[in-house]
């Protein structure tokens, strides 16, 4: 059964007193905590099972080698893909989207051509397709979101053309904590001809992931945002698309033959993981979405809806402060604004009560100005936050005003 009072008890940062007080972590939207079950997992990896990947004949190499494809298949099954081959390891999401643009966009964009993002990307998301414009001639469009950040649909539709390649959208945002309809978004976009990348960080710590259902031709997530290591990311692409597409980058391990003439290279996913690549991570990010998936997502997502209405009306209940992003279908990130108190003041304020929260643009810059603000604080959750900890957030808030006046 789902109870977020155990689960927290997996996380030992969590257990860990901040200056005598307890460690009320929200910031799980910039990384998660880890639980035990990956700690352990990597540890033994290091001591009793390391070796390189796919080049030994000797038992070390093997156990690795089938360690690292096991986690392959651990994340296709967390996402629904059809075969693990259309699971490519990067080092974050922000890779598997520059990997796209580089790959798929410099063969698929000329001058003329459209990609299509939200107002509200993450950098990840609008700098690589910005760069990748300039560079091809492409046109970058934005649609915009209502007032609140509930997502427009018509808005969306309106801005689709003919001219449209690519549609790249977060599922979620790390600002708003606006729900995307992803599996609409690419049925749109699709009878245009465009293809479909989504940005999935967000979404994948809150709401299930299901790749068919969605139809989308690319999707990105972070090992680390989702309780994980870092330095591991997950690239989805459909496989027809990713035989098609060049390599990202050249080495060992994703060729097929070499001579001093000429390459050619290995099938996908080996033809997009040069090099040695990030074993104990993956294997790390495995044993991550494992401990995940032994909930179940529908009680988990019933979970967060009470405690986002929980954690709305605490903070709706303090004077000056407002809430950014207030769309009824929105996941556990509650970015806000009180008057009269930088985010900066306030952060360092609730971090001596041992409150950790987020503050700045969140690598949002474009959507954060676009709303009249340089600089927000964001408090976001997850699997291990309780409403003990929101009582505690609020408490600290009611404290860091009351120092300011």
């Amino acid at each position: 059964m789902f109870n977020a009072n155990d689960i927290r008890k997996d996380f030992p940062a969590l257990s860990r007193l901040v200056d005598g007080r307890r460690n009320t972590y929200m910031d799980t939207a910039a990384s998660a905590q880890k639980p035990l079950a990956v700690l352990n997992r990597i540890q033994k990896m290091y001591i009793e099972e390391y070796a390189n990947v796919h080049r030994g004949s000797y038992w070390l190499s093997e156990r690795a080698t089938e360690n690292y494809e096991r986690a392959r298949q651990t994340v296709a099954q967390f996402i629904n893909a059809k075969d693990k081959r259309e699971i490519i390891f990067t080092r974050n999401a922000t890779e598997g989207i520059n990997l796209v643009a580089a790959t798929w966009g410099q063969y698929n964009l000329k001058a003329g051509d459209e990609v299509l993002l939200s107002r509200a990307e993450h950098h990840a998301n609008l700098v690589t397709w910005q760069q990748w414009a300039l560079k091809t001639g492409a046109i970058l469009r934005y649609f915009d979101l209502a007032e609140d950040g509930s997502f427009i649909f018509e808005n969306f539709k309106n801005a689709l053309s003919e001219r449209t390649k690519i549609v790249a959208v977060t599922a979620m945002s790390n600002v708003l904590g606006t729900l995307f309809p992803v599996k609409q978004i690419s049925t749109e976009a699709h009878k245009v001809g465009a293809k479909v990348l989504i940005d999935a960080c967000q979404f994948a710590v809150h709401k299930k992931i299901d790749v068919a259902d969605f139809d989308c031709d690319f999707l990105a997530f972070s090992g680390h945002k989702v309780y994980g290591p870092t330095g591991i990311g997950v690239l989805y692409g459909k496989y027809d698309l990713l035989a098609e597409m060049s390599p990202y980058q050249f080495g060992g391990d994703m060729i097929e033959h070499v001579s001093y003439d000429k390459t050619t290279f290995a099938l996908p996913p080996a033809r997009f993981e040069a090099g040695t690549p990030a074993i104990v991570q993956a294997v790390g990010l495995g044993a991550a979405l494992e401990y995940v998936m032994q909930y179940d997502f529908n009680d988990i997502e019933a979970y967060e809806k009470e405690l986002i209405n929980y954690t709305t009306d605490k903070l709706s209940n303090i004077p000056n402060l407002k809430i950014i992003g207030t769309a009824s279908d929105k996941g556990g990130v509650f970015s806000f604004d009180i008057k009269g108190i930088h985010p900066q003041d306030l952060a360092f304020v609730l971090g001596k009560e041992g409150v950790a929260i987020r503050t700045g643009h969140f690598c949002a810059e474009p959507i954060v100005n676009l709303l009249g603000y340089n600089s927000l604080a964001r408090a976001s959750l997850g699997i291990y936050t309780t409403k003990e900890d929101v009582d505690e957030f609020i408490n600290a808030l009611n404290k860091a005003i009351n120092f300011f006046k």
